[in-house]
């Protein structure tokens, strides 16, 4: 229970792309849980009760969130609000920092000008996971730049993962390396429950990972050829035919609902 002094929230709306949707943290029913769900459970537990809704839709660009759920979102009244978007920004054909930037804080804003906690985080530079990402690694860094100077302006709260060497263990994220594991969703949200000083909660995700042993070039060159086939080559293709993941999606959870 919420001890006097903490805070207490009843309404939290979660904005986003695939990762507040969750991939890939399978939810064993069919579907994901995912960082976003992992925290309204915790805030759940701790103070007996929460309202939660989840508007992440996979393959959206920060323009698509604010046009697609702010609306929704501000309508909810939310007392709490996680926005966490701009993969799909750096990885596109184009990327304009400053409209993103605008577009992330103007939803900012939006949500802390109703009165809500609004907490974020940064991106961390790929490169460790996949050679190719240090080609989109300077627009990380100033995605994640533009983040920060955004959330100091609207009084957000920011995580900054970026600044955190294990945030790129291998171990934290899928097979894919875009979106985290099941571990990894686990460490996020027990970042954004620290960042929020929920009773229990710590810094263990900053801990990081016991040593792992270093693969040989053989296996090296396998792990590349096998992620190559099964999702840059499918990235690719449907980034040429001009389709996303999200066409035709729905978000899984667009109203509020007790946990």
């Amino acid at each position: 229970m919420i001890v006097p002094g903490q805070p207490c929230f009843h309404r939290y709306v979660a904005l986003g792309d695939s990762s507040t949707e969750g991939i890939d943290d399978p939810d064993g029913a069919g579907g994901y849980r995912g960082w976003s769900q992992r925290l309204a459970e915790s805030i759940a537990a701790a103070q007996g009760g929460l309202l939660y809704a989840n508007l992440g839709v996979r393959g959206l660009t920060t323009a698509q969130v604010r046009e697609r759920q702010l609306t929704a979102a501000l309508a909810m009244q939310p007392d709490l609000a996680t926005l966490f978007s701009g993969t799909n920004d750096v990885t596109g054909l184009r990327f304009d920092v400053d409209q993103v930037a605008a577009d992330f804080e103007y939803m900012q804003r939006a949500l802390v000008a109703t009165g809500a906690t609004v907490l974020s985080f940064t991106l961390p530079d790929l490169t460790p996971l996949m050679p190719l990402a240090r080609l989109i690694a300077p627009r990380i860094a100033a995605l994640n730049q533009a983040f920060r100077l955004a959330s100091r302006r609207t009084g957000a709260i920011l995580v900054d993962f970026a600044s955190h060497p294990g945030a790129t263990d291998s171990r934290l994220w899928s097979d894919d390396r875009i979106h985290a594991n099941a571990d990894g969703h686990a460490r996020i949200a027990e970042a954004l429950a620290q960042a929020l000083h929920l009773p229990g909660s710590g810094d263990s995700w900053k801990q990081p990972l016991p040593p792992l042993k270093k693969p040989t070039r053989r296996q090296r060159c396998a792990a590349e050829a096998r992620w190559i086939g099964r999702h840059l080559l499918p990235w690719i293709g449907q980034g040429l035919t001009g389709h996303s993941s999200g066409d035709g999606r729905a978000c899984r959870l667009p109203q509020l609902r007790p946990l």
